[in-house]
C-alpha cells in the first residue's frame, strides 16, 4: 500500500475533515468532489465554504473533479452520500488502481436492498481489501483537532492494523476490529434513532425524556443490528452507544437538528429545500423500515420516524402512540 497517497472521494464536511486531519500528517490527499463549479471555488479559496467553513486545507491536498486523478491512490476512501455510493462506486471501476485498499466513510444503508456501503464496494471491486470507518465522530470536531475515537473494520486483520498506522494520530484514535457488519450497521442506524432524538428536543420533553428515549434506541439498535448480522458487542462499542451518544446529543449533529426542526412543525420538504448538506438519516430510515419489515423485528422508534419523515404523522401523535404501548419488562 501506498502510505503517502490517499483519495478521499466527497467534497463535504466529512470528507473535507479527513483530507484536512491526514493530510496535517505530511501525507498526499487526493479530494474528489462531483460539483465542478463547487470544487473550482474550493480549489481557489482552499475553504469548503458549504460545508465546513473556517477550515483552510494545506497545499499537500489536491481538489479535483475528475476521478481520473486518483487512479494512482493505494487508499481510496469513499465519504459519498450513500443514495450516491452505487453510482460513484460503478463509476470508479475502471479508474482505481487494481492494488488499491477501499475504505468506506458512510454511514447508510440501500434503499430496496438493504446492503451496506461495504457490500456495494465488495461487489464492484471484489479484488480489493474493503474496510469500514465508523464512530463518534463529527466532522467539525475533527477538523479543528479536538480528541476523538473511532473504529476500523476489515475482514483482513493485517490490512486493518496497517490502515490503523496509516491513519490514525494520538488525537484521532483508530480502534480495529473484524466484524464489519455491525460497525456499518451502528453508523447507519443511529443516525435515525438521532431523528427521534432532535423530534423530542423540538417537543421540548425535556433531559428524562431522552435519556429514556435513547436508552430505547439502543435496544431497537440491538434487535434489527443483530437481526441483519451484526455482533451484540460491537453496538455497545464506539460505532454504536459512541456514536448513538454524539448524534443524539450533539448541537453540530445535522440529523438531531433535523429531528428538532419536525419537533417544531416544520415538514421534511421544507427543511430539506434549504439544506445543503446531506442528513443521511432521511434516506436511512427507509431503508431501516424496510429492513425491520424484512427481518420481522420490532421497530417501534424507526417506525414512528418513518411516520413523521413519510406520512406526514404529526409529532406529537407519534410521541402519543410511543407512550402508549403496552408496558412489559426491560430486557437487555
Amino acid at each position: 500500500m501506498d502510505r503517502k497517497t490517499t483519495a478521499i472521494l466527497g467534497a463535504g464536511g466529512w470528507g473535507t475533515a479527513l483530507a484536512s486531519l491526514w493530510a496535517k500528517d505530511g501525507r498526499n490527499i487526493v479530494l474528489w468532489g462531483h460539483n465542478a463549479e463547487r470544487v473550482e471555488q474550493f480549489r481557489s479559496s482552499r475553504e469548503n465554504k458549504d460545508y465546513l467553513s473556517g477550515v483552510k486545507l494545506p497545499d499537500n491536498v489536491r481538489i479535483t473533479s475528475e476521478l481520473g486523478d486518483c487512479a494512482e491512490s493505494g487508499l481510496v476512501v469513499f465519504v459519498v452520500p450513500s443514495t450516491a455510493f452505487r453510482e460513484i462506486a460503478e463509476q470508479c471501476r475502471d479508474k482505481i488502481s487494481t492494488d488499491a485498499v477501499l475504505l468506506s466513510c458512510t454511514k447508510g444503508i440501500e434503499h430496496g436492498t438493504g446492503m451496506r456501503m461495504s457490500q456495494i464496494l465488495s461487489e464492484n471491486f471484489p479484488s480489493h481489501p474493503v474496510a469500514v470507518l465508523s464512530g463518534p465522530n463529527l466532522a467539525i470536531e475533527v477538523a479543528r483537532g479536538l480528541p476523538t475515537a473511532t473504529v476500523l473494520g476489515c475482514a483482513d486483520t493485517d490490512c486493518a492494523v496497517q490502515l490503523q498506522a496509516i491513519l490514525g494520530s494520538p488525537r484521532f484514535r483508530i480502534y480495529t476490529s473484524d466484524e464489519v457488519v455491525g460497525i456499518e450497521l451502528g453508523g447507519a442506524l443511529k443516525n435515525v434513532f438521532a431523528l427521534s432524538a432532535g423530534v423530542s428536543d423540538g417537543l421540548g420533553l425535556g433531559d428524562n425524556s431522552k435519556a429514556a428515549l435513547v436508552t430505547r434506541c439502543l435496544a431497537e439498535l440491538l434487535r434489527l443490528g443483530t437481526a441483519m448480522g451484526g455482533n451484540a458487542r460491537t453496538f455497545y462499542g464506539l460505532s454504536g452507544v459512541g456514536d448513538l451518544i454524539a448524534t443524539c446529543f450533539s448541537q453540530h449533529s445535522r440529523n438531531r437538528k433535523v429531528g428538532e426542526r419536525i419537533g417544531r412543525g416544520e415538514s421534511l420538504g421544507e427543511i430539506t429545500s434549504g439544506m445543503q448538506m446531506v442528513a443521511e438519516g432521511i434516506p436511512t430510515t427507509k431503508s431501516a423500515f424496510e429492513c425491520g419489515r424484512r427481518f420481522e423485528v420490532d421497530t417501534p422508534i424507526i417506525d414512528q420516524v418513518h411516520a413523521m419523515l413519510y406520512e406526514d404523522k404529526p409529532p406529537a401523535k407519534a410521541l402519543t402512540d410511543l407512550l402508549h404501548r403496552e408496558q412489559k419488562p426491560e430486557r437487555t
